[in-house]
């Protein structure tokens, strides 16, 4: 009754403000004895139902006290990592489904801590939390772009990939970031692929909408990542000047047997053409789903069937074979 008295819209001088609230609930005794201890389970409550879509309530429990403890330490772990050079990069190849060419690469960060592999699904939340996704995704970039960079140099003209979160959009200078990272490496701008999500391009973000055309302007390449698992409004399509459509694994995952799936990955791969863009499927992990893609007209793929994500050694050892293979 709360929340629908309070999402009531409020006029206030000329205009109606539109307002939504989250709640969470602590009981005593069983989530705390003292006021300051129930505020805080309520207050972990509270940051739950934010996190389940605004407009909800979440009663505290204690399997929420141990995400939040969990979530404090991996918060005081991740401030330090950069500096103790715990991250690395790892490439996933990238395959021309009509030449069966090495094109490109996907560049994924790796952190690895005291001897855990902590997975990007735990850590990138919280960097994006506490910001230090900034400083992480500036170094990524420009460790991609120097491996890149050096596969050039041995004849390798692949593009590389790096995606970039909406935090890095808004609160960072990415086009003085890419400039830096293209100068020091020497990589052509056409040879690096920044990956966005669709929700970054909904709404009337003009500071976001400047960043993306002024970054198109240096000449880099833009793609869609994860296309159709978000917002889907494709009206965006025409405003940005995008080069390709990552079509999204759950998509993938039984297109040779599931005609949802089939129809699905169909309508995006003819858009796309129809478009003028490139598309990509991820997450191909059979040969009956390359099989599929194939006859569906899709550019490019990636997944575990063809390759895992991997070191820049291993990618170097790959090109080499694919090279010596064809100059046979």
């Amino acid at each position: 009754k709360i929340i629908e008295a309070m999402a009531e819209p409020i006029d206030v001088g000329e205009r109606t403000v539109h307002t939504s609230f989250s709640i969470g609930i602590a009981l005593f005794p069983d989530d705390g004895h003292t006021p300051a201890a129930l505020l805080k389970s309520a207050d972990m409550a509270m940051y739950h139902a934010k996190e389940s879509g605004r407009g909800s309530y979440r009663f505290f429990t204690h399997e929420l006290n141990v995400q939040a403890v969990e979530r404090l330490e991996l918060d005081s772990r991740l401030r330090e990592a950069l500096h103790n050079r715990e991250f690395a990069v790892h490439y996933q190849p990238q395959w021309s489904l009509q030449s069966g060419e090495l094109t490109g690469a996907e560049a994924l960060i790796r952190w690895n801590h005291r001897g855990e592999a902590i997975s990007p699904a735990r850590f990138i939340p919280v960097a994006e939390e506490n910001g230090e996704i900034v400083a992480i995704g500036h170094w990524v970039l420009n460790e991609a772009c120097r491996a890149a960079a050096r596969w050039r140099a041995m004849g390798h003209e692949l593009t590389i990939a790096v995606n970039v979160s909406p935090i890095q959009i808004r609160r960072d200078d990415m086009p003085k970031r890419v400039r830096g990272a293209l100068a020091v490496s020497g990589l052509p701008a056409n040879a690096l692929e920044l990956e966005i999500t669709e929700s970054l391009l909904m709404g009337d973000d003009s500071h976001a909408f400047g960043v993306l055309a002024t970054l198109k302007e240096i000449g880099i390449k833009l793609a869609i990542d994860d296309f159709g698992t978000g917002y889907s409004n494709l009206a965006y399509l025409k405003r940005f000047d995008v080069d390709r459509l990552k079509i999204d694994q759950s998509f993938v995952r039984g297109i040779d047997t599931r005609p949802d799936a089939g129809a699905i990955v169909g309508a995006v791969i003819e858009m796309g053409k129809r478009l003028g863009l490139n598309t990509l499927a991820e997450g191909v992990e059979s040969e009956p789903e390359r099989a599929a893609l194939h006859a569906a007209g899709c550019d490019d793929i990636q997944g575990y069937l063809l390759g895992r994500p991997m070191t820049e050694e291993a990618l170097t050892q790959l090109l080499e074979k694919q090279a010596a293979s064809r100059n046979k």
